[in-house]
């Protein structure tokens, strides 16, 4: 699985790094995004209802947002 730090970054860094890992990935690759921006929550949500990829986990601890996204297959 890949990982980006985005950790100490604002919107919309968190999301804009995360689609660039997307973009360098395979279909079915899986990528955890760490950030300390709250409005990552909702960025990443509606980043994969309008992309297609897959929001399989979104938690948070200790002032830490977990976002895993899976990238779209094709088809």
């Amino acid at each position: 699985m890949h990982e980006v730090d985005a950790r100490g970054m604002s919107c919309p860094l968190p999301l804009l790094k995360a689609k660039k890992a997307l973009n360098a990935m395979s279909p079915g690759e899986r990528v955890r995004v760490l950030s300390t921006d709250a409005g990552s929550v909702r960025d990443f949500r509606v980043f994969c209802e309008q992309s297609g990829n897959l929001l399989l986990e979104a938690s948070c601890e200790d002032g830490v947002y977990t976002h895993v996204l899976q990238k779209r297959v094709a088809g």
